[in-house]
């Protein structure tokens, strides 16, 4: 009976500029995705009759049960059967950590680790341009994981380039345990712009280099932004962003902002004792409070347990 165990990190947006929307229906971005040592963990054990799937899932407190997104483990598993004919009878089982909707790439993750475990598992016959594909059709976000670290993201999200990690940094993220929707989101951002409303917006970069210049800069000069912070701030949700930015910013944030379209926000601290002081603070006021770091573009290491 072999056994692969895969830890599925978070990811956040630094950035995130939402460009037109494109012919298939997605909408072009450029992004700057870091990913976080907080995440879900996956054990994948061959066992049960060919062809056979089991998942389970155990929520953490204080997540509520709930369902991945459109069962993107199971499409993980079917699609990566019809590409290698790869029989074997499977029990996954899933740690979740990182809430449904948060913006932070939960299920996408774990759609990476998947995908990667089973590489693992069937004996490494897929090589990484294969996955990556592979991962672009499952997911605008999966080929991100696959190779992890920090990078800057384009297209609907299979177009990456490797950007240095900043050193030293410590994350604090914090969710009001709402879950976002990403289709609403993008949905409320296409009418605004097509209705003519303006949004406060950035100036866009497209030099990799560039990028990687404002990265490695203080965060306090960071001059990223969402473009659905604005527009949730508008529309005054229930999600409680401007308090929970607030208290960041109280607690010694030296940058807040929002990943992906929602519900996480998030910290930037250079000093680890203070984003100690501020995961403290933030605990008394919020139930889900996480203090992290950003890993390394080393990308998803599987553990063979036999």
């Amino acid at each position: 009976m072999a056994q692969a165990r895969i830890e599925a990190p978070a990811k956040i947006n630094v950035h995130l500029e939402i460009r037109g929307r494109r012919p298939d229906g997605f909408h072009d971005l450029e992004s700057v995705f870091l990913e976080t040592a907080f995440g879900d963990s996956l054990l994948i054990t061959e066992e049960g009759p060919e062809h056979s799937c089991e998942i389970a899932m155990h929520w953490e407190p204080p997540l509520r049960a709930g369902e991945l997104k459109d069962n993107i483990i199971a499409g993980v598993v079917n699609c990566f059967r019809k590409r290698t004919f790869y029989r074997k009878g499977l029990r996954i089982a899933v740690e979740k950590r990182i809430p449904v909707g948060s913006g932070m790439g939960g299920s996408s993750s774990d759609a990476a680790g998947v995908l990667v475990a089973l590489n693992a598992l069937s004996g490494s016959c897929l090589a990484e341009p294969e996955l990556l594909e592979m991962a672009a059709e499952l997911g605008s976000d999966v080929p991100f994981f696959i190779r992890g670290g920090a990078a800057l993201v384009r297209g609907r999200g299979e177009i990456l380039e490797s950007l240095p990690l900043p050193p030293g940094l410590k994350v604090v993220l914090v969710n009001p345990l709402l879950p976002s929707s990403s289709a609403e989101a993008f949905r409320l951002l296409d009418r605004k712009r097509e209705g003519g409303g303006e949004l406060p917006r950035g100036k866009g970069l497209s030099d990799p280099v560039e990028w990687a210049a404002l990265l490695e800069g203080p965060p306090g000069e960071w001059p990223f932004w969402n473009d659905f912070l604005p527009l949730f701030l508008e529309k005054e949700t229930p999600c409680q962003y401007a308090k929970i930015l607030g208290d960041l910013k109280e607690s010694g944030a030296e940058f807040a902002g929002l990943s992906g379209s929602g519900s996480t926000c998030f910290g930037i601290y250079s000093d680890g004792g203070e984003a100690k002081k501020a995961f403290d603070f933030l605990l008394k006021r919020w139930f889900f409070v996480k203090l992290t770091f950003f890993l390394a573009n080393k990308g998803l290491e599987v553990v063979r347990l036999s």
